[in-house]
């Protein structure tokens, strides 16, 4: 036995039928954020940039929430503040250092101050330098680890010191000019 149904009745039905059946999306997850550092120390040895005479040596070490780095930056404007980035690719390669790309953001925040707020994981707050054109380093950042590959991780990214201080406002960068050094962070053990 056949049943006719009405053009519209037929139609109707198809696309109920395909409503039904399609599948709910799947909820994007958040990119995978480890808690522990499988390195144990790395380095950064900042070259000049954009024909600077500004260089350093960095220490990281991971600590509990983060990882400390630590070190000694010259030939930074004396008396004045400057911005320092962990950036999001570990290529210094460029004169200007535009190779390391952007501020490393792997939970797409604004940018801001890492003392204060939402920032990008790579956001720091300004060296001073003292009279001598020289900022002894002590930063605590947060939200990091050191090794492992998760999306947080800072292994093999770059460190990138600027001419001029963060302003923590301006987007997506702070304004703080060109880059005047670059490394790469090297995990030794």
């Amino acid at each position: 036995m056949r049943i006719h149904l009405p053009l519209t009745a037929l139609g109707t039905a198809l696309v109920l039928a395909a409503c039904g059946s399609a599948p709910e999306p799947k909820p994007v997850a958040p990119p995978s954020v480890a808690t522990v550092s499988t390195a144990r120390l790395a380095e950064a040895n900042l070259a000049p940039a954009s024909a600077s005479l500004v260089s350093g040596r960095l220490a990281l070490v991971p600590e509990a929430g983060g990882v400390h780095i630590t070190g000694v930056i010259g030939g930074l404007q004396r008396g004045r503040e400057a911005a320092f980035h962990v950036h999001e690719k570990g290529d210094c390669s460029a004169m200007d250092a535009v190779s390391a790309g952007g501020h490393f953001n792997p939970m797409a925040q604004p940018h801001g101050r890492n003392s204060a707020g939402p920032h990008h994981a790579g956001d720091m707050d300004n060296l001073r330098a003292n009279a001598e054109g020289v900022a002894n380093v002590d930063v605590h950042l947060r939200g990091v680890t050191l090794g492992g590959g998760a999306a947080n991780d800072i292994a093999g990214r770059a460190l990138v010191v600027h001419a001029g201080a963060d302003d923590y406002r301006s987007q997506p960068a702070g304004n703080a000019g060109a880059r005047v050094a670059c490394a790469v962070i090297r995990v030794v053990r």
